[in-house]
């Protein structure tokens, strides 16, 4: 679906144009590394999504990403993630941890891959996200509208086991890229993969956090009770 709007007119072209060639961008141009992964709503594990991340790696223990709906130059920003390393993760308190999930299932699954750059590039890459944790927020919902930014930002969650993703979703993004998920995951056997911090992906235990939405839409049906909802706790 096309974004309502007037045509770029030949004057804004001009102004992009010439905003390209002279003005410095340090942000953007730190935004260096791809990654292509599977988001899912906090508290609505069915509604998911393909999410391509476009990030810049502030230093050894902190990478932030830009989230768009394609990869395109048309593509929408569905939202941001900050990754950081168990290290640092280890330091927050318990309900501020709620809000992460962990990457390693997503690492070694194959689910999570950086298209592009050579092989042993993107092992070593796998092999430093599998300690780390992402908090995510889209604010886009282009899976439910690709008019406008509509609702408010909702929290996302990775998978952490197989059987939970849909396949369909994970094989239309295989054959895109020309991914062999059985392969990928002999070649990552190697990547030693940490147990979880047990307040992280917290919807597992039926913790759902989300935001209220002032305006009263309802992107999603009501998240589906678990025997954990009696020690969940709920922004809605």
């Amino acid at each position: 679906m096309q974004t309502p709007g007037a045509p770029i007119k030949p004057g804004t072209q001009w102004l992009e144009k010439g905003a390209a060639l002279l003005q410095a961008k340090p942000p953007i141009d730190a935004l260096n590394a791809y990654l292509d992964g599977f988001h899912f709503y906090n508290g609505h594990p069915d509604i998911q999504m393909e999410a391509h991340h476009y990030c810049a790696i502030l230093n050894e223990d902190v990478i932030q990403c830009v989230i768009y709906d394609g990869s395109t130059a048309t593509a929408k920003i569905m939202g941001v993630e900050y990754i950081i390393d168990q290290k640092l993760f280890a330091r927050l308190p318990a309900k501020e941890k709620a809000l992460w999930h962990s990457h390693g299932f997503e690492v070694s699954s194959g689910q999570l891959v950086a298209p592009g750059i050579p092989a042993p590039a993107e092992h070593a890459l796998m092999k430093r996200l599998a300690t780390t944790y992402g908090k995510t927020w889209h604010t886009w919902h282009t899976d439910q509208d690709k008019s406008l930014p509509m609702g408010v930002p909702q929290l996302m969650m990775g998978f952490t086991a197989d059987g939970q993703a849909d396949p369909a979703m994970v094989e239309q993004r295989n054959r895109r890229l020309g991914i062999d998920t059985a392969q990928t995951r002999k070649q990552r056997a190697d990547i030693d993969i940490p147990t979880p911090d047990a307040d992280a992906d917290s919807w597992q235990k039926g913790v759902i956090i989300q935001l209220d939405d002032p305006t009263g839409a309802h992107l999603h049906k009501p998240a589906t009770t678990t025997p954990a909802d009696t020690n969940s706790r709920s922004a809605r």
